[in-house]
């Protein structure tokens, strides 16, 4: 059984009188066995919202609440209000798994409101709320109450796990990461996490990914495209993927993975350790052919389930020969296929000389690097061997040219 509440051209009102709301809860009102409720469309004034609050009290065999887009054309003093009534409500009902609350621009003004509802929303499932615009701020309040809310359920055995996070399109940027990566770290068993379009940068994608989607072996479905990864995220990425050996769609489209970065991801896939994932979208990332060819690689070898493709927007050529092995590929397993690729971008020999010329520079500096440690490791163990056979005078120059080696400024011994 479910309720909607067909939308209307005027507001229904803030008047006291609450005679808009009325006539269209009515049938609400006497309906006991209602499973689900769909608001979406209407604009929802403060006793408006207070009305019907009183009325989803009594509503225990409530499991889905979609509050999408309810608050159009509301001044920014209503929407508190309105919505803390709405949430408070909620909270008295045992069985409610999905509350959508996408399409409503709270920003980070509201986030005090979410934040007492998800902090104490035991029964919860599903948490939509994408297109919001908490920012950095906001996000990081509503990040800490769902953390919070690991706490609950930990407590009470007979409270369902959380699987759902949609939380996109809203501007959490870095500032939030922190937040958001000790949230996923709490609720190991979620199985959907979108954060697409939240301007994240790679240093927030890097937290994100290690701190926190790497607690999340339950994964199946996860999307973050429209964010930054560059090599950075591109090599966290590929060193958490391994872990969601349950993964069944992995997003990251539109992500500028590098050329490098789609290497480092082709060849992890290949591990054979994501063998039930369906969908890989990994369009416009600037993958060049070493990165298809790595890709193609690892569907062969390792993603025997592997539907859907897309590769639209990268650096090599739609004519280029491996373009039809990928395709015959899809096509000797009778199922699945590579996007249109009609928006590819070649690669000039500047750019390839380049990344050639950024490779060997990055082995060089590996190497010095090992070298390095290598050096210091000897330095530190004639120190020692100096410690027993000529007391601390000799120690303690050793010491010093360890601190040379190692370009500081000082080094007690």
């Amino acid at each position: 059984m479910w309720f909607c509440l067909s939308p209307v051209r005027k507001p229904l009102t803030s008047d006291p009188a609450q005679a808009d709301i009325e006539s269209h809860i009515a049938a609400l009102k006497v309906d006991d066995d209602v499973e689900e409720i769909r608001l979406g469309g209407n604009t929802l004034g403060v006793e408006a919202c207070k009305a019907l609050a009183e009325v989803l009290k009594t509503k225990k065999n409530l499991q889905i609440f979609n509050a999408a887009d309810i608050f159009t054309g509301r001044l920014i003093s209503e929407i508190p209000d309105a919505l803390t009534a709405l949430l408070t409500a909620l909270l008295t009902l045992p069985k409610l798994h999905t509350v959508d609350l996408s399409d409503n621009a709270f920003g980070g003004r509201l986030a005090e409101p979410l934040k007492d509802f998800y902090s104490k929303a035991g029964p919860l499932r599903h948490l939509l709320l994408n297109n919001n615009g908490l920012g950095p701020a906001g996000g990081s309040i509503v990040a800490n109450a769902i953390k919070d809310l690991a706490a609950v359920k930990s407590a009470d055995p007979s409270l369902p796990p959380l699987e759902t996070i949609v939380c996109g399109r809203n501007r959490l940027e870095d500032g939030s990461m922190h937040a958001w990566s000790a949230a996923y770290a709490a609720h190991k068993t979620l199985k959907i996490v979108n954060m697409v379009q939240n301007g994240i940068r790679p240093t927030g994608i890097n937290k994100l990914l290690r701190n926190g989607l790497s607690h999340c072996a339950e994964l199946v479905h996860l999307d973050l495209q429209d964010n930054t990864f560059t090599l950075e995220g591109a090599q966290a990425l590929a060193s958490v993927v391994t872990g969601w050996s349950k993964i069944e769609a992995l997003c990251v489209g539109d992500c500028l993975l590098s050329a490098r970065g789609g290497v480092l991801l082709g060849e992890a896939l290949n591990l054979q350790k994501t063998p039930e994932l369906k969908k890989l979208s990994l369009q416009y990332n600037e993958i060049d052919i070493k990165g298809a060819q790595a890709i193609h690689t690892a569907i062969l070898n390792s993603l025997p389930n592997l539907e859907v493709l897309e590769l639209n927007g990268n650096k090599f050529s739609e004519e280029d020969p491996l373009v039809d092995e990928i395709r015959e590929l899809f096509s000797d397993r009778g199922f699945g296929g590579l996007d249109s690729l009609s928006d590819m971008e070649e690669e000039s020999d500047e750019e390839e000389e380049d990344e050639e010329f950024d490779e060997e520079e990055e082995e060089e500096e590996e190497h010095e690097e090992e070298e390095q440690e290598e050096k210091a490791e000897r330095v530190l163990k004639e120190a020692d061997h100096a410690q027993a056979q000529n007391g601390p005078q000799e120690k303690d120059k050793k010491v010093e040219d360890l601190a040379e080696l190692l370009g500081t400024t000082k080094i007690s011994a």
